[in-house]
């Protein structure tokens, strides 16, 4: 659920971003631009700087929101496929009864 909702923000942010309306950081009115994995939320360039962030692994979020829909897709093929065998197995359970 955590990576669904990471996902979703981060692919707003990058609908936003690419229309021009880039989101800005609430503190310092600067454009998100990167990605705090230790706290799993976006910061500007001055955050990275700031106590808070500065020992954090960062990465570009376009690059953490590759990554994350990369993982986001793995999962839903997974489930995906247990759906598939769950049908098969109700399928299978409906015929015995009859």
């Amino acid at each position: 659920a955590k990576i669904i909702e990471i996902a979703k923000r981060l692919s707003l942010q990058a609908a936003r971003g690419g229309a021009g309306g880039e989101k800005l950081c609430e503190k310092h009115r600067e454009a998100l631009k990167l990605f705090c994995e230790d706290d799993r939320t976006p910061i500007c360039l001055v955050c990275r700087e700031s106590q808070a962030h500065r020992l954090h692994a960062v990465v570009p979020i376009e690059e953490a929101a590759e990554e994350h829909k990369e993982k986001f897709q793995a999962h839903v093929q997974i489930l995906k496929e247990r759906r598939e065998k769950l049908l098969g197995l109700k399928v299978a359970e409906e015929g015995k009864s009859l």
